[in-house]
């Protein structure tokens, strides 16, 4: 395992930098943002996540704030994008279900290059037991996870989980990781270290997220040594 793809969204062109995209938006910059997370949570997990949502509700938060809507006060605009992100984040997972219901096994096939590396058959091993240990909870707790939270609703289609089900814990992920990451951003957002720093701030945010990835690889390769030793 590498952490080289899951940090590619700092590697890329600036418009992939959620602060140039969103100043690049300018009055449909929530708009714009919602369709990424449509994407990213659908289909595309190399697109930027928590770090975009963490600006968007950073910039909200900003004196003169550089995402309103005319007549509404700043913690109104906050509501609002948190409601169309969750939205969002609601529709790319249900995208993304039918997507791996329909078409997943075409996906997640043994390939050469970059596109074998994201679609890696192995990452629906890893994801499926991800399900199997914590149930339906999974889809919340893979929404903070990079890579994950788009796998694990391909995953959940492929397999045909129940709809109902589904849709319920997506939810309340959503409800979490969306509105949660946003309104971090509101509250930090007028903090001076935040301001300064920003660009480090969101590798840390992208970096904390990719950690439990990392524990959970660095457990399996223990248990994989263990077994070794015992067997010898």
């Amino acid at each position: 395992m590498t952490l080289l793809p899951l940090l590619a969204p700092l590697l890329l062109p600036d418009w992939m930098d959620p602060e140039y995209l969103i100043h690049a938006l300018g009055n449909w910059a929530l708009w714009g943002v919602a369709l990424v997370l449509v994407i990213e949570c659908s289909i595309f997990p190399v697109l930027p996540g928590d770090s975009l949502l963490f600006t968007v509700g950073m910039f909200v938060a900003m004196d003169p704030p550089s995402i309103t809507f005319t007549g509404l006060s700043q913690p109104m605009v906050l509501v609002v994008s948190c409601l169309v992100l969750m939205v969002a984040a609601v529709l790319g997972n249900v995208a993304g279900y039918f997507v791996g219901k329909w078409i997943g096994p075409a996906i997640f096939k043994q390939r050469e290059g970059f596109w074998g590396r994201i679609f890696d058959p192995k990452r629906v091993e890893q994801t499926h037991e991800l399900m199997e240990r914590y149930g339906p909870r999974a889809l919340v707790l893979a929404r903070f996870v990079p890579f994950a939270r788009t796998f694990i609703t391909l995953i959940a289609g492929i397999g045909r989980m129940d709809f109902r089900r589904f849709i319920t814990w997506t939810g309340v992920g959503a409800v979490f990781w969306a509105a949660g990451l946003t309104v971090l951003g509101y509250f930090m957002g007028n903090l001076p270290f935040i301001h300064t720093n920003l660009e480090m701030v969101l590798i840390i945010i992208v970096l904390i997220s990719v950690l439990p990835m990392v524990f959970e690889y660095l457990r399996e390769r223990r248990k994989l040594k263990a077994e070794a030793s015992a067997t010898e």
